[in-house]
């Protein structure tokens, strides 16, 4: 009898190896995590429109480094990151409370700790740091609204690590871990904010 029911046992565990890594959290005024929706192609566990990417959308072509300077009226708060894997690149989706910040994406020799300049213990063959300004994980009254981490374990097809850099001095950082160096874009989505980080495999 028990050689029967081993199969199906190994049913959900599968379907959840398929489906990414989790690691979006919510926000303390939110409570529990809601229930599970896709956004943007990538999993998360704080409920938010699906969006999915678009069908056929291809792999980024350039690993040119991007700068978007912008100024807010409020700090947009960063409340979390999923990630996801997708046909020939890997998602990686930034969710914001508030308006878009100004970001840069640059290719780093390592990750550091924002302010400290510690080396943050993580082994990649690559870095794509990814930095926010203005932007804050944390409420004015300093509760942070992205816990967990700071090394969220990815596991993708290029992504192994998402890890939060810093929060300090309205610059919050985000630094994904790759297993090699690859094509990339950023992209802006609304309603809600945030953004989204495709990576090539």
């Amino acid at each position: 009898m028990n050689r029967t029911l081993v199969p199906f046992a190994l049913v959900p565990l599968l379907a959840l190896a398929a489906c990414g890594t989790t690691t979006q959290t919510t926000t303390p005024s939110s409570g529990a995590p809601a229930a599970t929706a896709p956004a943007d192609g990538a999993t998360g566990t704080t409920a938010t429109p699906s969006v999915a990417a678009p069908a056929g959308l291809r792999p980024p072509t350039s690993t040119k480094e991007i700068e978007v300077d912008r100024t807010t009226g409020t700090t947009p708060i960063v409340t979390g990151a999923r990630f996801a894997e997708h046909p020939g690149f890997d998602r990686v989706v930034i969710d914001l409370k508030g308006d878009l910040p100004g970001y840069t994406a640059r290719w780093v020799a390592e990750l550091v700790q924002d302010g400290s300049g510690d080396p943050i213990d993580v082994k990649g063959g690559a870095y794509l740091q990814l930095t926010m300004t203005p932007a804050a994980a944390h409420t004015e009254a300093g509760t942070p609204t992205w816990t967990g981490g700071p090394i969220f374990q990815a596991g993708l097809g290029n992504v192994r690590n998402v890890v939060r850099t810093g929060d300090f001095e309205a610059v919050v950082g985000v630094g994904v871990v790759l297993k090699r160096k690859a094509a990339f874009r950023v992209l802006e989505q609304k309603s809600p904010n945030r953004l989204v980080v495709d990576i090539a495999h």
